[in-house]
């Protein structure tokens, strides 16, 4: 039988069948077994992408990719781009039952290609990882020079979101995406390492199991990872939250969001919130909770320099990001963990054009031989140009305390870009506590109560001189801080561009 050389169907046909391979990944029976893993209910890597995208608006880019046989499907990443709460992302997602999700010349330049289209399209890029890291020689990987997708997702720092999810083990090359993010999460059950087990063995004579050398307790605990889930679905709920906060680049703005709590109202509960003396412990969650739209606060990095807390909000409808010293753990005072994972939230929330809101209770930096040799000065020192360097609105309120460079760390001191900077009464200040204060300089006993004193009026004592600039009850604090909040915002008269820094620091 001849075929009609003017006929469309049998193109379309070897067209379908060829997708159809693609999409079918590594064959039912590693699908099977790959959703097992864990007690079942992890995704495979085209569910997962369905899960994060607004339904039906995944479009794929590179389906064809693969060995000239077509007997690598997709190359072992799926690719594309999609809709996440309506707006555009683009994607890419590593295919564990191909290879490994292993990274040949093919999987290579899509993931390049999708870092380039986030740049050149302004929008938000999202690695979804479980692979191996580069293909071994002899399994299709061609020696020679292409472009490394590395060098594209350094680029798209400080210009659009850049997420990772880790799901799965993931090493080597394709994981060096997640310290270059601005936001991650890895599920439960993922792995996150430099090269893993066998190599690490090789090289090492070291046995260590995948969660031993890149588990949670390890990725979170370091400050790689920002936070763990409990399922490939939660972690990637996850992702769709924090972009709701962000914009799709730095030349545009975050969305307002409106709502039923979005207007002034008086926060009484302050009072029962916040002791009143400052030598006792109290959570700053419920706190935060008690000043935001709808008592809503996403935490970011709860698990890694607990003495900060960092998270996402909204006040006033506008999203707004939110430093608090955590009184809870070691009265709040800054150790080089809570430094390093602040300056880094700093500097997202800067470059992406969300408000600061700094929530000062603090003694200062952590002192000692073990925290100078952890570097607490250069850590402290990174935080502070983080702040200080910030360029969007910034407000900051003294809940009970601030003490020497933490005061600084914080936003605290005058003439430091801050649209409004209050205090509540009773605030103490200064370079030190006025215990240390009197130890340091041999004080007698009338001279010891004397610096007391003054450490007890510092509050009033700087408002007299503008150091704030005002001194509010509790209930105002909301109102307060809404209005500047507000007020500040009004600098956006002009089109949304992206902060004059290179790169956010890892």
């Amino acid at each position: 039988m001849t075929t009609d050389p003017d006929a469309w169907d049998p193109l379309l046909d070897d067209l379908q069948g060829r997708r159809e391979a693609a999409r079918a990944m590594g064959g039912e029976d590693r699908l099977a077994r790959h959703r097992d893993k864990g007690g079942g209910g992890r995704l495979d890597a085209r569910a997962r992408i369905d899960h994060l995208l607004d339904a039906g608006s995944f479009r794929e880019i590179g389906t064809l990719v693969g060995t000239p046989a077509g007997d690598v499907p997709a190359d072992g990443i799926v690719t594309g781009s999609g809709m996440v709460d309506g707006r555009p992302v683009m994607i890419g997602a590593e295919d564990f039952t191909v290879l490994g999700g292993s990274i040949g010349p093919g999987s290579t330049a899509k993931r390049h290609r999708i870092a380039e289209l986030a740049e050149r399209d302004r929008m938000p890029l999202v690695m979804l990882l479980e692979g191996a890291g580069h293909r071994p020689p002899g399994t299709g990987a061609e020696p020679g020079r292409a472009p490394t997708d590395l060098h594209q997702q350094a680029r798209l720092s400080g210009r659009v979101p850049l997420v990772t999810g880790i799901l799965g083990p993931s090493a080597g090359h394709g994981a060096l995406v997640a310290p270059l993010s601005d936001y991650s999460v890895m599920s439960r059950d993922a792995a996150v390492f430099t090269a893993g087990p066998p190599v690490v063995k090789a090289a090492l004579g070291e046995d260590v199991s995948v969660d031993e050398l890149g588990g949670p307790d390890v990725a979170v605990a370091s400050g790689l990872v920002h936070d763990v889930a409990e399922s490939d679905g939660e972690a990637l709920d996850r992702i769709r939250t924090w972009l709701s906060f962000f914009p799709t680049s730095a030349w545009s703005y975050p969305s307002r969001l409106e709502g039923d709590d979005t207007g002034p109202r008086a926060v009484d509960e302050l009072v029962d919130l916040i002791p009143r003396r400052s030598t006792r412990g109290y959570d700053v969650r419920p706190v935060v909770e008690c000043l935001m739209d709808g008592g809503r606060f996403v935490e970011v990095q709860a698990g890694f320099g607990a003495s900060i807390v960092c998270g996402l909000a909204h006040l006033g409808g506008d999203p707004v990001a939110v430093v608090a010293n955590q009184p809870a753990v070691r009265a709040g005072t800054i150790d080089v963990a809570a430094a390093d994972k602040a300056a880094h939230f700093i500097q997202v929330a800067d470059s992406f054009h969300l408000p600061l809101v700094f929530l000062t209770d603090n003694p200062g930096v952590l002192a000692g031989t073990a925290s100078e040799r952890a570097g607490i000065l250069r850590a402290g020192a990174r935080m502070f140009a983080a702040q200080t360097q910030a360029r969007t609105v910034k407000v900051q309120a003294t809940l009970r305390k601030a003490y020497g460079f933490g005061s600084l760390a914080m936003s605290m001191v005058s003439f430091d870009g801050q649209t409004v900077s209050v205090a509540l009464p009773g605030a103490t200040l200064g370079a030190m506590g006025a215990r240390g204060a009197g130890d340091a300089v041999g004080a007698d006993e009338a001279t010891a109560e004397a610096i007391a004193a003054a450490e007890a009026n510092a509050v009033y004592r700087s408002a007299s001189r503008l150091g704030f600039d005002e001194v509010v009850a509790p209930g105002e604090l909301r109102n307060v801080l809404l209005d500047a909040v507000a007020r500040g915002l009004s600098r956006r008269q002009q089109a949304a561009e992206p902060t004059a820094r290179t790169a956010i620091t890892p």
